[in-house]
């Protein structure tokens, strides 16, 4: 009988790691959810569900729970130490941002169109070799990286097959373009 939950894909050390801790986390351990505080349930909402497009799983008067594709939840929201409470500010220890994997670049591609249609702005793009990478704030000023990976036979690798990361400008207009053409026409 498997242990494993229904939507965990096997993932096997891919790359060689710069260093190794002595006693490493078991291979296929992955990030399985974010629960983040917010000021406002409903204009989490609004965003990631009305924007992003993320399915409501729960949902209580202090707390949102978010998925996509259907496990328990991706992403958790609460109010019940922050209702109306202010991000923190610059220059303070905590969240960098959360990552959010698209399976496709035309997937990220809409994720970005539907951006644009919002308004919605963001602070910056990069195209790392590995993924290419939207990178923006929630609205409570949580830190966003929306992004999709490359298959891993183009990831960048030094002669020793560790990854040599990039930093090469993003070809957002053929992102958007994949996007527009990715985009459910009921919308």
């Amino acid at each position: 009988m498997s242990t494993k939950a229904p939507d965990q894909t096997e993932y096997e050390a891919r790359v060689t790691p710069h260093e190794r801790a002595p006693r490493s986390v078991a291979p296929g351990t992955r990030i399985g959810h974010v629960h983040l505080k917010t000021a406002d349930i409903e204009r989490v909402h609004a965003f990631y569900v009305g924007i992003l497009g993320f399915d409501v799983i729960f949902q209580m008067k202090d707390a949102l729970f978010l998925s996509a594709g259907g496990y328990h939840h991706h992403l958790g929201f609460n109010t019940w130490e922050s209702k109306g409470g202010s991000p923190p500010p610059p220059g303070t220890t905590g969240l960098y941002h959360v990552a959010i994997l698209y399976p496709t670049r035309a997937d990220l591609g809409d994720a970005l169109r539907r951006l644009a249609e919002a308004g919605w702005p963001l602070d910056g793009v990069n195209d790392h070799g590995t993924h290419e990478a939207l990178y923006l704030r929630d609205p409570d000023g949580n830190g966003l990286e929306l992004a999709w990976d490359r298959p891993e036979d183009q990831w960048p690798r030094d002669k020793d097959g560790h990854l040599s990361f990039a930093g090469h400008r993003l070809d957002l207009e053929g992102l958007l373009k994949e996007g527009l053409e990715a985009a459910p026409k009921s919308e």
